[in-house]
């Protein structure tokens, strides 16, 4: 049994592999927030204090995704890339994550209205969700994270340390990927819906949000 369980972990790897095009993916590319970076500079870093124990009124939100991300628009089972986007119709796909985010963390953040007055500067790092292939096929994984700082409305000063957060979710497929739109839950609903309850864990939970396990088309999400 385990036998068979590796030949098909390793046949599945090497389609994945297979199907990756040349596409360079710039993760390794270091990413910078302007606001972030000015106020550790002026040593407004209060290190001492945990995001995820407060009590926020959440005043603005900026979403940064910056145009270094690579958009891969092959019809692969993997492509590579930072950004692989088909919930819209061909376009700016850097803007339509953006606009996606700003839409799940508005939703996520709507009833935080108590506490101290916050901005969150979330800056986009991975936005890799199913291609038409896979989508209709095997299904996968939205492979997303993204970098959230939190700081304060007034001052400036960054609570905590930026961190970078991890959101994947999983993408259906086949059958069930048609099934799901039928009812109305499209990949862009899906994903929205998902960021809106990953953002209200990270400020809210002592843990912050906890990445789901999803197996080994994860793993290889993480190894590209």
């Amino acid at each position: 049994m385990k036998s068979t369980k590796l030949i098909a972990t390793l046949f599945f790897a090497a389609i994945v592999a297979g199907c990756a095009t040349t596409d360079t993916a710039s993760r390794n590319t270091p990413f910078t927030n302007p606001a972030v970076e000015g106020a550790t500079q002026q040593n407004l870093l209060d290190t001492s204090v945990n995001p995820a124990v407060q009590s926020y009124n959440v005043s603005t939100i900026n979403v940064a995704v910056p145009r270094t991300l690579i958009v891969s628009e092959a019809n692969s089972y993997y492509p590579s890339g930072d950004i692989v986007w088909r919930g819209d119709s061909a376009g700016d796909r850097h803007a339509q994550v953006k606009a996606i985010f700003e839409d799940a963390m508005a939703r996520g953040t709507a009833g935080m209205s108590r506490g101290t007055p916050v901005v969150l500067d979330i800056e986009v790092l991975r936005f890799h969700a199913l291609t038409e292939k896979t989508r209709y096929t095997i299904g996968g994984v939205h492979s997303i994270t993204f970098q959230l700082s939190v700081r304060s409305a007034e001052t400036g000063q960054l609570f905590g340390a930026p961190r970078v957060v991890k959101a994947d979710l999983k993408g259906f497929g086949g059958e069930r990927a048609i099934e799901a739109e039928r009812q109305g839950q499209t990949q862009k609903v899906r994903i929205t819906d998902h960021l809106a309850k990953v953002i209200q864990a990270e400020l809210a939970s002592p843990q912050g949000y906890v990445n789901q396990r999803l197996g080994l088309v994860q793993a290889i999400n993480n190894a590209f």
